[in-house]
């Protein structure tokens, strides 16, 4: 992928083509119609012949919006993220703000479900998913972290959106999303005579209470507090 193309398509700096007949329509029209293919079939479904096939027009014009399948996608997320989020009239204080920008992000996440996949490692970014990052960098600026700090508390709580939204997304463990064990697995630990006490409860059924999302994301809380505690 040109990421210094795609950035000036993503911050409007890509001037627009003038050669052919007149733009049909413009590029967040591409972006909705991919959009809506994702959230109805999934991401996989998303070509740029099947955008072409949603919009009315052949695959070869829509060239002219977006120049690849990976610029197709970059402007997908940047409206799929949507604007960013103003936390400075959240109550609570930073841990308040916190809690905002997680459950906003999540909302975000629920909406769109394809968006953890395509928005990994390094690529071209556009204003709303920078805004995203700068609201969440707001929140732990000025309570008397570094900026290192900073940049690190906002890490933690991408890093724990991820490992809590989806059992795809997240490490895998002897137990599903119910905490329960396999039943396969269960069978063969007991006829291997292999036990797990503290495994007990989850092997053998019984139901455990768990809500990932709220304790991960207040203990990682609770230590940023402590260690602001500390100083």
């Amino acid at each position: 992928m040109d990421s210094d193309s795609t950035l000036e398509l993503l911050w409007g700096l890509r001037a627009p083509s003038t050669r052919g007949p007149k733009a049909a329509f413009e590029v967040a029209d591409v972006a909705e119609a991919a959009v809506v293919i994702a959230d109805e079939l999934g991401v996989d479904a998303v070509s740029m012949e099947a955008v072409a096939k949603k919009l009315g027009y052949t695959k070869m014009s829509l060239y002219r919006y977006v120049k690849s399948k990976a610029e197709l996608l970059a402007v997908m997320i940047e409206l799929g993220v949507g604007e960013p989020p103003d936390l400075s009239r959240v109550r609570g204080g930073w841990r308040g703000g916190a809690r905002r920008w997680t459950e906003l992000m999540w909302q975000a996440w629920d909406q769109h479900p394809w968006l953890p996949a395509v928005t990994v490692g390094e690529r071209a970014v556009g204003p709303n998913e920078v805004g995203w990052s700068v609201a969440a960098l707001s929140v732990f600026t000025g309570i008397g972290l570094t900026r290192a700090e900073s940049v690190d508390a906002v890490s933690l709580l991408s890093g724990h959106l991820r490992n809590t939204y989806a059992p795809s997304a997240a490490g895998s463990q002897p137990w599903n999303s119910q905490v329960r064990a396999d039943p396969l697995l269960a069978d063969v630990m007991s006829r291997a005579g292999v036990a797990y006490p503290a495994l007990d409860e989850i092997v053998k059924g019984r139901p455990v209470s768990t809500n990932r999302r709220a304790f991960g994301l207040e203990r990682i809380l609770d230590g940023i507090e402590v260690l602001l505690d500390q100083r």
